[in-house]
């Protein structure tokens, strides 16, 4: 084998990860009680989820979404409903299957989140209410809490078969 095809092959087989393009698919904001949520005094209670998603396309190509959904409520009104999805286009080649799944639930949501952030708090400032800070999240953390919930799902699932 000649020296260039050796670098060939070794320059095919190294792992490629690749952020290709960052985008907004959704974005909403919802206020039903302005201008009257502007008057009340307090703080309002909030309730933020979070919801991610990867899908793979053709050639390597992999699309993760972060979805956030965070609601403000004072006294049972909604005072805003904020529902943002950050993507990304990522490529993804010659990385071992045992890697794949760990660098979608965790890698590109992490790249992803200071973008989603940043949506989030522009999207509440121009609404006319303070801006709401994400705080960061462990997504490794969350990884591993969510492998081991469906373990043990999967292990009771057996038990009662």
């Amino acid at each position: 084998m000649s020296e260039e095809n050796q670098v060939a092959q070794e320059e095919q087989a190294q792992p490629v990860f690749a952020v290709q393009k960052l985008y907004v698919t959704d974005i909403s904001l919802e206020s039903p009680n302005a201008p009257n949520s502007f008057m009340q005094q307090g703080e309002p209670e909030f309730n933020i989820q979070f919801r991610n998603q990867a899908k793979s396309f053709d050639n390597g190509f992999f699309e993760a979404s972060l979805t956030v959904t965070a609601e403000a409520k004072a006294e049972d009104r909604t005072v805003f409903l904020v529902e943002i999805t950050q993507a990304g286009l990522f490529q993804i080649e010659n990385v071992p299957e045992s890697e794949l799944d760990p660098l979608l639930g965790i890698g590109c949501p992490s790249i992803l989140f200071p973008y989603l952030r940043e949506a989030v708090s522009d999207l509440t400032t121009r609404a006319g209410f303070p801006p709401l800070i994400l705080q960061p999240i462990n997504f490794e953390a969350i990884y591993i809490q969510q492998r081991q919930q469906a373990a043990a799902q999967q292990a009771n699932e057996q038990t009662t078969h």
